[in-house]
């Protein structure tokens, strides 16, 4: 049972180091060349425009009461 939460520790510390590997390699890249930077920024403003849009629709949509 310790080998197996030793394995288990082990794959989340290395999961977590190559996460953060990832986002400083795309931060780096992002702030080399411009254009990237500019399409991560658009895709992140069209997913919080559609987000907005989508809980709006979920919100004014009326419930179905089978109760009554």
């Amino acid at each position: 049972m310790t080998l197996m939460r030793f394995l288990l520790c082990l794959f989340a510390f290395v999961g977590a180091l190559a996460a953060a590997g990832t986002l400083v390699v795309s931060i780096m890249l992002m702030l080399r060349f411009p254009p990237l930077l500019i399409a991560v920024l658009l895709a992140c403003w069209i997913l919080n425009r559609l987000l907005k849009v989508l809980s709006a629709s979920i919100q004014n949509k009326p419930t179905k009461n089978t109760a009554t």
